[in-house]
């Protein structure tokens, strides 16, 4: 029997009493690749930074690669929705990539051969290798996640975490980046948090729709009940954002 990557057992959290997450159970096998999809505020991104240990559990149990969350960092490449580096500040996308092999309070210390071949082998994975010496302001959304990612992959851990990954890339930019993510997944397991339900059929194998409770589908394909359980809409109300999956059209949000 296959062990779980992810194993997450009657996990409850709540922030100054108001429950954000109520026994949420999950597994979550080698090289699956799940999107995490919810309305805002419904526990999405508590519950990755559960997984990486960054917050404790009040209740229930999260274990990453057979250890409890936060023992697990190697096993964890984490990119964050929103990363911030300055743009003008001059650094290339190796330095970038090698930020992420050191310890906090080493950041800065000297590279060695070894990091940088294996910083550079890392981009090369992510068909960067051309763009290494370049300044990180002169490249692209896309250019710029795919650093990001190097940089969470270049310690060569066994599960990659998502949030918000396409939020920065232009259309034709997101289709190569998926590309990008289904090469990885023959070797990784993948959990990316996304609003666009367009791309979820299209690209994972799995679905964790949060809601304060999660549900766990194995199939990428989106149904109506899955909507009516994530995004409730009264009859009266006005749904703006529209998915179109498998050639029919479904309001899926509330105004926000």
């Amino acid at each position: 029997m296959t062990t779980p990557i992810i194993e997450i057992r009657n996990l409850s959290f709540a922030y100054n009493g108001e429950t954000v997450l109520d026994q949420v159970n999950l597994d979550i096998l080698p090289r699956d690749f799940t999107a995490m999809i919810g309305p805002n505020g419904g526990g999405k991104t508590t519950l990755l930074k559960l997984m990486l240990g960054l917050l404790t559990p009040d209740a229930g149990v999260v274990r990453i690669d057979g250890r409890p969350a936060r023992e697990a960092s190697a096993s964890i490449g984490y990119v964050p929705q929103d990363v911030h580096i300055n743009h003008r500040f001059p650094i290339t996308a190796l330095d970038v990539v090698l930020m992420g092999m050191r310890e906090p309070k080493r950041r800065w210390a000297a590279k060695s051969a070894d990091n940088r071949h294996e910083a550079l082998q890392t981009l090369e994975r992510l068909a960067m290798t051309g763009h290494a010496e370049k300044k990180i302001g002169t490249l692209s959304g896309g250019q710029l996640q795919r650093v990001f990612i190097a940089r969470a992959l270049v310690t060569r851990p066994k599960l990659l975490l998502l949030d918000e990954p396409t939020a920065s890339i232009d259309p034709k930019g997101q289709a190569d980046f998926f590309k990008l993510l289904k090469e990885l997944n023959r070797h990784i397991t993948i959990v990316m948090v996304s609003h666009d339900l367009m791309v979820i059929s299209r690209h994972v194998k799995s679905v964790a729709c949060v809601n304060r409770q999660l549900h766990y589908h194995d199939q990428a394909e989106i149904t109506g009940d899955m909507l009516e359980t994530m995004y409730p809409c009264a009859e009266d109300e006005v749904c703006p954002v529209e998915l179109v999956a498998h050639g029919l059209p479904h309001r899926v949000l509330k105004n926000h």
